[in-house]
Formats: structure tokens, sequence, C-alpha cells
């Protein structure tokens, strides 16, 4: 049996949020030992080679002019935002913490789609959006000394990631999927290794944590296909609330290989986050229905 093209995006969603969660995770485990900029170099050399591998298996890289076209460009630029930004945050706040902070996703999505493309947003969807954006403070729980930069990092991860999933919206479906791919991967190793030194400068790769980065590329391409072949198929609406499979992940693994115990602020902020995301998918859902149904031709009998 055939899937909708939307539980085909859901499928590629779920997928794409178990993989980089587990990538989040791979990467966390060894920030102690490497910098954030020789982590994007190592894992971004692999993962090129599998990307790379996989195109020419199937033939589908296309010319590598490609990568030269203005969208693929900006949403390469704000991937290497959302990396720096999503990695410094692993590396200083506990790992539940940041994933629940990227859970506003969908919410920052629905912003900007509002702001930058004048999609219609009715007022019950923007009281959501400020309500889902209260339960972010209700994670970052700032004390009299403000924001700790680990939280902000992760906030900051959330608006780049929103730029670059509307970028990819924006992309024409004739720009071959393993191409936008190798582009963004090629541009993450590139920053990285150029960030090595400036950074602490390299530091020799045991076994373990070769092992940990060689899963954590694997992990990263099956995200980075399965997050654009999802946000190309299926109503946006329908695909996005599947984002929030990732946190269910993020809660497991935290407390099963981190040792962390999330508090009472962070699982009613997540929570506040999700519902306000949902209600905003609900409406959304709602208000295509009713255009649609004022688009359709008026039958002769009414």
């Amino acid at each position: 049996m055939a899937l909708s093209e939307n539980a085909r995006g859901a499928l590629f969603m779920s997928i794409a949020m178990a993989a980089f969660t587990c990538n989040d995770a791979l990467v966390k485990s060894v920030t102690a030992e490497l910098s954030i900029a020789q982590i994007m170099a190592v894992r971004g050399i692999m993962t090129m080679m599998l990307v790379y591998a996989a195109a020419r298996t199937v033939s589908t890289l296309g010319s590598w002019r490609v990568m030269l076209h203005p969208l693929v460009l900006l949403r390469g630029t704000f991937e290497i935002g959302a990396t720096l930004t999503f990695l410094s945050a692993l590396a200083s706040i506990e790992f539940a913490n940041a994933s629940s902070i990227l859970q506003s996703l969908p919410l920052a999505v629905t912003l900007g789609a509002a702001l930058f493309f004048g999609e219609p947003v009715g007022w019950r969807r923007w009281t959501a959006i400020a309500v889902g954006f209260l339960g972010v403070l209700l994670i970052l729980k700032p004390g009299p000394e403000g924001f700790s930069p680990g939280s902000l990092y992760a906030v900051g991860a959330v608006f780049f990631t929103a730029a670059r999933d509307l970028t990819t919206r924006r992309m024409s479906a004739d720009i071959p999927t393993l191409s936008v791919t190798l582009f963004t991967t090629l541009a993450n190793t590139i920053i990285g290794t150029l960030l090595i030194w400036p950074m602490g400068g390299w530091q020799p790769l045991s076994a373990g944590t070769f092992t940990s980065l060689l899963i954590a590329s694997v992990a990263v391409f099956v995200g980075y296909q399965s997050v654009i072949m999802s946000m190309r198929g299926g109503e946006i609406s329908f695909v996005a609330p599947f984002r929030y499979t990732s946190l269910v992940w993020a809660l497991i693994i935290g407390i099963l290989f981190f040792g962390e115990a999330p508090d009472l602020f962070m699982l009613l902020g997540a929570a506040t986050v999700i519902g306000s995301g949902l209600y905003t998918f609900y409406r959304e859902a709602k208000r295509r229905t009713v255009t649609a149904a004022e688009a359709s031709p008026v039958s002769p009998s009414a």
C-alpha cells in the first residue's frame, strides 16, 4: 500500500528526528575531548564521503553548478550557523534541555513564514507562538545574572534552523536532494577546518572518539536526507509536528546515558512549547480547509 504525501513526509520527519538526536548525543559525548570546530571538520569529512558515494551510486548528484544556486548557498549559510550554535549549546548545557529548547522550532518556522513570506497567521496562532516562547523561558530559567550562554546558543540554533527550513521550502524540486546535502556538508567541513586552530588546535582522536564520530556522520547523513525529503513532501502543518518525536528520544538518552534528571520547569516548558506548536498546526490545517472550501465552485443548486 502506497503512502500518501503527508504520511511519507511524517515518516521521513520522524526518521530525521531520531537520527539527529542520536547524532547530538554522540557529539555531546566527545565535546570534552575535541573542540566544536574539530568535531565539525572530522564528522563533516566522513559525512561528505557518504553523501558523495550515495550520489555516485544512484547518479543523482547533478551538475556542480547546482551548488551555486542562491537558495542552496543561503541554506548552507543558515546550516553553518545552526551547527555552530547548537554544538556549542550541547557542550554547555544538559542534553535534554538543549533538545527541549529546539522543540520551539515549528513555532519559529510559523513566525518566519508570516514575517517573510506573508503567510496569513490569525490572532489565535500569534497567541500560541507567544505562549510557546514563554515555554522556552521556563526551560531557560534565567537567574539573577540572566541567561546562560549555552541556553542562548540553543535559542540561536532555533532561529538558524528555522531559516534553513524555510529556505528549503522555497527550493525548486529540480535541485537534487543529494546535491543540497553534499553542499551543506562541504560548507560545514570547510568552516570547521578553518576554525580548528582558533579554537585550540588539533587534538588526537582516540579509537572510541573516532567510532562515535563515524556513527554520528551516518546519523547526520540519514537526518539530512530525511528532513529535506520531509519538507519537500506533504503539508508542512501535517509534517512539522513530528519534529516533537525528538524530545522523546532526548529524554530517554539524557536519563540513560548522561544521568540527567529533568526538573519540573523543563518538563512544564517542554509541554507548553509542544502544546503551542500542536495548536498552531491545528489552526493552520483548519485555515487551509476553510480556504479550500471558499475557493471551490458553488453548485448550481445552491
